[in-house]
């Protein structure tokens, strides 16, 4: 790669990147996953402490002194959307051109890193992801996943002319001038389905969904929600299911939001599998999480 007089970016330099990641109540997780991916780059890490308590705020404050990092601090718990909104805007006032969306229970590395930029930086109208490995090396994703408008399900292959991709919000890169036209994350969400959602409205802007073959990022998906067959936050059962049909007012005619509507038992039994059966003999969290999702979509219009 030829020097700067050239006039060309040297792809080592990262002096235009922010990784900016919200967390929440996962500080053992930033702790062992941020070092590692920024290294020891010119890149600047946002950490956004959507708030869990004061001793997870206490923590997170001394980790991000010691490292070097931003500190955002809100004073509630303003979401994945909220939190990713917040360190952009701080990010890119300060003189980021490129941002990666990363969650604390994913990782890579500063080569990774750059690799992600550089696809970033050479096509502006592209939200740019990697493909996504197991701590085991197993693939969680290959990038692109696919939600089946006939009913709101989703796999990771095409399996009709309407389904259409997604990036997931695990790692996700884009450049200002996209994510200023985009608006950011859509804050009504708070927590799951933004990534659909702004993937969707990437597409219908003409912007493209590129997966870099050659970066890869490991999720813990134990670390936080995302595991199958282990038990979740009634949070998360909430959120997801209530998204799933908020997407579809959103987004979709009328025809589909009935489909959606119709497809909802089925679609709350999934999400509510995810964690495991012994979980509903074990709490109501789970019952009440899925019951209140239930409830909130049904309610949408």
């Amino acid at each position: 790669m030829a020097d700067g007089g050239s006039g060309v970016r040297p792809v080592s330099v990262l002096d235009d990147v922010a990784v900016v990641v919200v967390n929440y109540g996962s500080v053992d997780l930033l702790a062992a996953n941020l070092p590692r991916t920024a290294g020891d780059s010119a890149a600047r890490v946002v950490v956004v402490d959507s708030f869990s308590g004061a001793g997870e705020r206490a923590a997170v404050t001394r980790l991000a002194a010691e490292r070097g990092w931003t500190l955002l601090t809100p004073e509630a718990n303003v979401g994945f959307g909220g939190g990713s909104n917040l360190g952009a805007a701080h990010a890119l006032a300060a003189g980021a051109r490129i941002l990666v969306f990363l969650n604390p229970d994913a990782w890579t590395d500063p080569a990774g890193l750059e690799s992600l930029a550089d696809a970033a930086r050479s096509e502006a109208s592209a939200l740019v992801a990697p493909r996504i490995l197991r701590p085991d090396g197993g693939v969680y994703s290959r990038g692109l996943t696919y939600l089946h408008l006939a009913d709101g399900t989703m796999s990771g292959r095409r399996t009709s002319p309407d389904d259409v991709p997604w990036l997931s919000g695990a790692c996700l890169v884009v450049g200002a001038e996209l994510w200023e036209e985009l608006g950011g994350f859509d804050e009504d969400y708070f927590l799951y389905w933004e990534d659909v959602d702004l993937s969707w409205r990437a597409t219908a802007l003409g912007a493209r969904l590129k997966v870099v073959d050659g970066a890869h990022v490991v999720h813990d998906e134990g670390g936080t929600q995302e595991s199958r067959g282990r038990a979740k936050s009634e949070t998360y059962y909430r959120y997801d299911i209530r998204n799933r049909m908020l997407f579809a007012c959103k987004n979709l005619d009328p025809a589909a939001v009935r489909r959606w509507r119709r497809a909802l038992p089925q679609a709350a039994r999934a999400v509510a599998l995810r964690g495991g059966r012994r979980q509903f003999v074990e709490g109501v969290g789970p019952w009440r999480g899925v019951a209140l999702g239930v409830l909130d979509a049904m309610r949408m219009r």
